[in-house]
């Protein structure tokens, strides 16, 4: 990745966002300047890919205390992140990104710092999760290659990933993807298959974008294709980014996630989730107790304003499903490598 190619940039006390609704034949930056549009940015998908979200939202917490005529107290900062985390429920990158420059605003309030020097604090601290993402994202591809390597030999491998989980979703080498492009670099891969991901076609558009960007050999598949390519022996192995994680390492990720590690586990395909820290939420048991995001009705019924289905047509569009963690063969963090066969084994990780 270039800096051309940053989705997240901050400049003059701005925020730019690549507008990845218009990739991959239009490049163009949307600036955001209050934390209405930051939180309208991330609902509409202008960005998107959970670290991305969260990165965006630190910014937007910046400029909503920047834009402020007076000093806040605590109480409105509560309710200005209650409104930044309301934007997209399922992600938990959001909430804990945002929840965190609560207790920073929180924390300085109670020193008695002005909110100038709150801005800069949280500015500082965008500038700083997006810099240490790049360290742990190459951690988990240095991991994901020693892992494929360990259970398939020192070969050239045919890969497999569903929606996008490269530096459009992650602001630097990505998590899923970023074990892919690394495993590339090394002269590791074969072909990579991409998952068109309906209805928002985040691998047609994003990921085959960014496959061409560093020059990996790619086809994009339909979801549907799937069981063809692992009944005929075309993947070795499935790699997947998370939204959110669960205790006993159940995983919502981009709906169709599911159905891919279920026809994997089936045909004995190894099926990885990679994910850093700020996606795993082990205040909660399981994939039960994960909120899934309805979105509207015509991204499925619609494309770009050109109406597919009947008129008056009803379509049900979760954004995510959740992933058994029976199905997964490894989940894959910037901490290590987490079996979610072994009761109590991710938590004991992600603790530290």
């Amino acid at each position: 990745m270039t800096d051309s190619y940053r989705p997240i940039v901050w400049k003059d006390n701005k925020l730019f966002l690549l507008d990845q609704r218009q990739l991959p034949h239009t490049e163009t930056f949307v600036e955001v300047n209050d934390l209405k549009s930051c939180a309208e940015a991330i609902k509409n998908m202008t960005v998107r890919g959970a670290p991305c979200i969260g990165f965006t939202a630190i910014y937007g917490m910046a400029l909503w205390i920047k834009n402020l005529n007076s000093q806040p107290k605590v109480e409105d900062c509560r309710r200005a992140c209650d409104e930044m985390i309301s934007a997209r429920p399922t992600a938990v990158n959001l909430a804990y990104e945002v929840n965190r420059c609560f207790e920073m605003m929180k924390q300085a309030l109670e020193r008695g710092e002005e909110s100038s020097a709150i801005f800069e604090r949280l500015v500082a601290f965008g500038d700083q999760q997006i810099k240490q993402s790049h360290d742990k994202n190459s951690a988990m591809a240095r991991l994901g290659v020693d892992e494929l390597t360990k259970k398939l030999g020192d070969r050239k491998w045919n890969l497999m990933t569903h929606c996008n989980t490269g530096f459009l979703a992650c602001g630097s080498l990505g998590t899923a993807l970023g074990v892919i492009s690394y495993a590339n670099t090394l002269g590791k891969v074969e072909h990579v298959y991409a998952d068109e991901t309906r209805p928002y076609m985040q691998g047609t558009r994003l990921t085959a974008f960014e496959l061409s960007k560093e020059g990996i050999p790619y086809s994009i598949v339909v979801e549907g294709a799937a069981s063809y390519l692992m009944a005929h022996d075309k993947v070795d192995a499935i790699f997947v980014g998370a939204d959110r994680i669960a205790a006993n390492g159940d995983t919502a990720n981009k709906v169709g996630t599911s159905t891919l590690a279920i026809v994997a586990k089936n045909y004995n395909i190894p099926f990885y989730v990679v994910a850093p820290i700020s996606s795993f939420d082990i205040s909660i048991p399981d994939g039960k107790h994960i909120e899934i995001e309805m979105r509207e009705m015509n991204e499925i019924t619609e494309l770009r304003g050109i109406k597919l289905a009947p008129e008056g047509a009803q379509s049900v569009n979760p954004s995510f499903d959740v992933t058994d963690h029976r199905f997964i063969t490894g989940i894959i963090c910037e901490k290590g490598f987490i079996d979610p066969s072994r009761d109590g084994e991710l938590v004991r990780i992600v603790k530290g």
